[in-house]
């Protein structure tokens, strides 16, 4: 049986070897039985193989990366997909310009607020937390992300950047750029208006599966 040793760099060797079922159970025990969880994968050659297996799924006629934090290559992923791909940027850009909002903020993982939504935002100006405070937002993220649980400090923590970025920053509405982020969020008000990224993807699958 192939081990990937259950590590992002192996992936490279795995993609090499005949896709028998064994290896398909190890990929996907690599994937969801070791939780390394959709916003934290950074590396390419890990997303292109995942959805390489997903898109193996027989009459599929979309593709959706159903993490914000994948869509980091959605447009390389998009170059090489033999279906669609339903990118969820441009349904997040279209919801802000339909709201008519100028200026919004921007939470997730570190290269989501560096990139301010991967560059893909153009219907308002983008506006992200800087210095150690991205680092706290991101590091709290992450140890959300990966147990799939939020803490009272991680959840203060999101608030009060949002809350921040809306009255010191001038943001009409945070924009929620972590899939997992709905647990800090659910049934609480934050004090400012949202824009869940994951929410509106979701909106955008369910019209497209309904046509």
């Amino acid at each position: 049986m192939h081990d990937a040793r259950h590590h992002a760099a192996h992936v490279a060797d795995a993609r090499r070897t005949d896709l028998r079922d064994d290896v398909v159970d190890d990929l996907l025990e690599l994937v969801l039985g070791h939780r390394l969880r959709h916003e934290l994968l950074e590396d390419l050659e890990l997303v292109l193989l995942v959805l390489r297996l997903l898109l193996a799924a027989a009459g599929a006629e979309l593709a959706a990366v159903t993490s914000m934090g994948g869509h980091f290559c959605i447009n390389e992923l998009a170059a090489i997909s033999p279906l669609p791909l339903l990118n969820a940027i441009p349904e997040v850009d279209a919801a802000i310009a339909r709201r008519k909002l100028k200026k919004v903020g921007v939470i997730g993982t570190r290269t989501v607020m560096e990139s301010k939504l991967y560059g893909g935002i153009s219907s308002a100006e983008v506006i992200a937390p800087e210095g150690e405070t991205m680092e706290r937002v991101h590091s709290a993220y992450v140890e959300m992300a990966i147990p799939g649980r939020v803490t009272d400090e991680q959840r203060r923590i999101f608030h009060t950047v949002g809350r921040h970025l809306c009255r010191e920053g001038g943001g009409e509405a945070i924009m929620l750029g972590g899939t997992d982020l709905f647990l800090a969020f659910a049934g609480k008000d934050p004090g400012f208006a949202l824009v869940d990224c994951a929410d509106i993807h979701v909106e955008a699958i369910y019209r497209a599966s309904s046509t």
